[in-house]
């Protein structure tokens, strides 16, 4: 090897390192298991029946991911429970989504494909939000499952979930507005919420900002029970 080359190669390696993040992040499945660990830890079954994968399938990915340590683990019992591996990992999930959102024309045409009524319910703005909730204006509700909510949700926040919006909608406040929120811009859970309460007359709007993107502006997230509707 010629003087020359032997730094380059040097070099090289370093890129080799970077390349690992970038190979684990090329698979769909394991964007879809980053996506669900910024809601929370969860078990390789969880999360498997959530994406749709195969246990199997669900544990290679999550392999893949812990070998460039996008991920972590811990044993609890029989289980093995995942959590992402830190809050950089949480940051370059939101630079991909942005990146993605601001290149690639066709993301905005799959997503509205996906989420439907996005366009009829315009989200209110998160700084907007957030001053609504300082001041006791809105009621924010959180319709994740239950034990997403547990493992962190916006402060103020109450725990809908989907399966439980039909007792809510029951005493609902109809002159107070509602705002509802899911797992983030790509999450319908939130649209299904706002329509169906807008059925009933409830003057509803939708927050595409979740747990995750919260958090990562530095606003309030809070961990336990909290409030039930």
């Amino acid at each position: 090897m010629s003087r020359s080359s032997a730094p380059h190669a040097a070099k090289q390696r370093i890129y080799q390192q970077f390349a690992r993040i970038s190979k684990a992040l090329a698979a769909p499945a394991r964007l879809e298991l980053l996506d669900l660990l910024a809601q929370g830890e969860r078990s390789v079954d969880a999360l498997a029946q959530t994406t749709e994968l195969s246990v199997a399938n669900a544990s290679q990915h999550l392999k893949v991911l812990a070998a460039a340590r996008l991920v972590e683990s811990r044993r609890d019992g029989q289980r093995v429970l995942y959590r992402l591996g830190g809050e950089t990992v949480e940051a370059l999930w939101h630079a991909l989504q942005r990146t993605a959102e601001a290149r690639l024309v066709e993301l905005d045409e799959v997503a509205r494909a996906y989420l439907t009524g996005r366009d009829d319910f315009e989200p209110i703005d998160r700084a907007e939000l957030a001053r609504r909730v300082r001041a006791g204006s809105v009621t924010l509700i959180d319709v994740r499952p239950a034990e997403e909510y547990e493992q962190g949700h916006i402060a103020g926040a109450i725990s809908v979930p989907l399966d439980r919006l039909a007792a809510f909608q029951e005493r609902a406040p109809k002159p107070r507005q509602v705002v509802a929120y899911c797992r983030g811009p790509y999450c319908v859970y939130a649209l299904q919420a706002v329509a169906a309460l807008r059925k009933r007359g409830i003057r509803a709007t939708r927050s595409d900002a979740g747990v995750s993107e919260w958090r990562a502006a530095g606003l309030p997230v809070v961990t336990g029970r909290g409030a039930d509707a």
